[in-house]
């Protein structure tokens, strides 16, 4: 029986919300490759979901909105040759990304002005760099 994903340590889904597909993997493998259903793809319905209430929701649905497919999150995992190894992969992605997408926006920055020192700089810098072009023209020296 599937176990609860843990996400953060008050955000766990439940192993009822998440859907497996199992295809088989692209790429090498020998005569495995052909018969073996390795290939893993971990659907979780983000806009319908219980586990998240409504402010984590609609954060983590404008967060993610280019990987949703009708509201569903799909994580995919192929790259290793067994099904187990390759469903632990996808549901640590899962958790990762969902992780992510909830988490609080970093704080606004505070707006500063350039110090005087950091304004002599640059009219300095600014000086120096217009004399040099101006002594790269011809006829002036």
């Amino acid at each position: 029986m599937e176990q609860d994903l843990p996400v953060t340590a008050r955000l766990v889904i439940p192993a009822g919300e998440l859907g497996w597909r199992f295809s088989r993997s692209s790429g090498p493998g020998g005569q495995g490759v052909n018969t073996t259903d390795s290939r893993v793809e971990l659907l979780w319905d983000l806009s319908t979901s219980p586990s998240l209430d409504d402010t984590l929701r609609e954060r983590a649905l404008s967060r993610l909105e280019g990987r949703l497919t009708g509201g569903v999150l799909v994580v995919v995992a192929s790259e290793y040759r067994s099904q187990r190894r390759n469903r632990a992969a996808a549901r640590d992605r899962l958790a990762a990304l969902i992780r992510e997408a909830i988490a609080p926006p970093p704080p606004a920055r505070r707006r500063t002005r350039p110090s005087a020192a950091a304004r002599r700089r640059r009219a300095e810098d600014k000086r120096r760099r217009s004399q040099l072009k101006r002594l790269r023209r011809p006829g002036e020296l």
